[in-house]
């Protein structure tokens, strides 16, 4: 997932901010993107227009998280929802494993990498909490669910 590039939105008047400085960092998230501006019941998106502080366990310092998206919905009720979306690999989704007695540089990095995320999707959750709004995590499951092969 190392492709990025510009995304220029069909819809610029749902999109949250700057819709020519729409960037995507992953073809998960422009994938994401193009569901976003194609689908009716989303009535507005944006990408990394949400920062939320977070404690790193990794320096123990404050650090700004760049939510990967908002996107406000109406549900199956009716009413208007927003929620806020990090799109992620599933295999960063869940504690590394440690395999055996070695402790390896890629098992130290996959902590790292899991302990920082946690941090970050703790408080996001929060902060959604916060405001009344939701917090997910998308993976390639939900990306490339069957039958959605775009």
């Amino acid at each position: 997932m190392a492709y990025k590039g510009k995304y220029k939105p069909k819809n610029p008047k749902k999109y949250l901010g700057d819709p020519t400085k729409v960037i995507y960092r992953s073809l998960w998230e422009r994938r994401f993107m193009v569901f976003c501006d194609d689908n009716d019941s989303v009535l507005s998106w944006g990408s990394e227009e949400v920062v939320i502080p977070y404690m790193s366990p990794k320096d123990n310092k404050m650090h700004r998280y760049y939510v990967d998206f908002i996107v406000e919905t109406i549900n199956k009720r009716g009413f208007k929802e927003v929620t806020l979306i990090e799109v992620k690999p599933k295999a960063q989704c869940k504690e590394p494993n440690k395999k055996g007695n070695r402790k390896t540089r890629r098992y130290f990095n996959e902590v790292m990498r899991w302990g920082v995320n946690s941090a970050k999707w703790e408080a996001a959750r929060e902060f959604a909490e916060n405001k009344g709004w939701n917090f997910k995590i998308l993976t390639e499951d939900h990306l490339y669910k069957r039958g959605n092969k775009k």
